[in-house]
């Protein structure tokens, strides 16, 4: 043990935890991934889960899952839920980057996955 305290949130309870998520284990298939950006569509409402009411604070700029699991120091299958939640409820707005509007038709579009290996081969020949 390196003998640094943990982050608030990390050495939660199973309990607690099991309580936040209201007993789920599981997030929606596929919704997230760790860089899949969040960005909140409101402001917390009264009476909203202060772990719920966190994310949207945290997210009123274009926020990655595993940022905001790290802020809220709890793990990112945890968070992922509690996004489910938020994305069901339209309180939020999730865009993977590889999906992001640059992609749509006419617009700039990133190099293929065999255009950046030929690039970083001949990177490492050099």
């Amino acid at each position: 043990m390196s003998g640094w305290p943990a982050p608030a949130g990390l050495g939660d309870d199973p309990d607690r935890l099991y309580t936040v998520t209201r007993g789920r284990s599981r997030a929606p298939e596929n919704a997230f991934d760790l860089v899949t950006l969040i960005v909140a569509e409101g402001e917390p409402v009264p009476g909203m889960q202060s772990e719920l009411a966190r994310i949207l604070r945290i997210c009123a700029a274009p926020t990655a899952v595993v940022e905001i699991a790290a802020d809220l120091g709890m793990p990112v299958s945890v968070v992922k839920i509690l996004l489910g939640d938020l994305l069901e409820a339209g309180r939020i707005t999730a865009r993977h980057p590889r999906f992001s509007p640059a992609r749509r038709p006419g617009a700039a579009r990133l190099p293929d996955l065999d255009t950046l290996k030929q690039v970083l081969h001949g990177l490492q020949q050099l």
